[in-house]
């Protein structure tokens, strides 16, 4: 009895000692597992609606990579991208996912060492508070815009492709916002905001969403820009909005491409809302949108798409209408 009595105390004195070794985060990696030697990568960002992925994105940013680490950050989620980007992009020295999820694994001095040796950060999809609530703040944002500014590719889809515009619908309430409850009060508790999680430069003074057909989304992304102007953020505000099954392909010039099976929507407000108050329908007439279909191209700088469809859009007492009779 005095043996095994001795035996628990051990086991007992030593579990503190066992969970310290348990880090904060998981990490897998395929291909090989020392860090590829210096690499000069090419400026690229991903915009990916959500939905089954898109092949060419990828190879897009390993194009860019040439030859690198390529890396998936998340926050909950398995390694089930690492085998599928390891046979789009065979030349990747490794193909690696780091889930982070809370901000003691954020500020993990190993996540940081992961995060630096990359040469592409890809953003799983998800929950975006995950990302605002877990990583601002903390070395992961820092590295991710350090690695931005260094000409790094990086990319995302669904809740990491939101992270990416300057300003983000951060999606903090218990359920998503719906167009219905947007289009009837602009600020009901499902709207919630944050901004310059990321600094891509050609996505200033933009907030993203997607999901946006599949969804429909628009009357909530003109809440958005009611919200965006209410902020004090922009008299002007933008959006990027991408269906499922489509990519934006941005290069470092802000000369896009779409590729996928869908289309892309480039939202201009005139100005600030007629009416976005708590509690009130919105009125906000004549956004100006140009849609963009497969292979369509859009330049972020002169704001202005190719070979697009124009038209506007307004909501007047909470209901949509349009120039061209559909919103989409």
């Amino acid at each position: 009895m005095k043996r095994l009595l001795a035996l628990v105390m051990i086991l007992v004195a030593c579990t503190p000692a066992w969970a310290a070794k348990n880090p904060p985060y998981t990490y897998f990696r395929v291909g090989n597992a020392t860090d590829a030697s210096v690499v000069t990568t090419t400026s690229g960002t991903v915009l990916m609606g959500g939905g089954t992925d898109v092949d060419l994105a990828f190879q897009w940013m390993c194009e860019r990579s040439v030859g690198g680490d390529f890396l998936v950050i998340r926050a909950t989620g398995t390694d089930a991208y690492n085998p599928y980007i390891q046979e789009l992009c065979p030349h990747a020295n490794s193909v690696a996912t780091l889930i982070i999820p809370s901000a003691a694994a954020a500020n993990d001095s190993t996540v940081a060492y992961i995060m630096q040796h990359a040469e592409a950060i890809w953003i799983a999809g998800g929950d975006q508070s995950n990302y605002i609530n877990f990583w601002t703040n903390t070395p992961v944002q820092m590295i991710l815009n350090d690695k931005i500014a260094a000409h790094v590719p990086v990319g995302g889809t669904s809740a990491g492709m939101n992270v990416l515009t300057e300003f983000v619908y951060s999606a903090l309430a218990p359920q998503g916002a719906t167009s219905s409850q947007s289009l009837a009060n602009p600020f009901n508790r499902y709207l919630t905001f944050a901004s310059d999680f990321a600094n891509v430069a050609s996505l200033v003074g933009v907030i993203g969403d997607p999901h946006f057909v599949t969804r429909d989304r628009m009357g909530r992304d003109l809440a958005f820009l009611c919200r965006v102007a209410e902020n004090g953020w922009s008299n002007t505000p933008r959006g990027v909005a991408i269906d499922e099954q489509t990519a934006l392909l941005i290069d470092g010039d802000g000369q896009a491409q779409l590729v996928g099976n869908s289309t892309a929507y480039f939202l201009q407000a005139p100005g600030p809302a007629e009416v976005c108050t708590a509690k009130m329908p919105l009125t906000y007439q004549n956004i100006a949108v140009q849609r963009i279909d497969k292979n369509g191209t859009f330049d972020f700088s002169t704001w202005q798409a190719t070979g697009s469809t124009n038209y506007t859009v307004s909501a007047i007492a909470g209901v949509l209408s349009s120039s061209q009779g559909d919103v989409y």
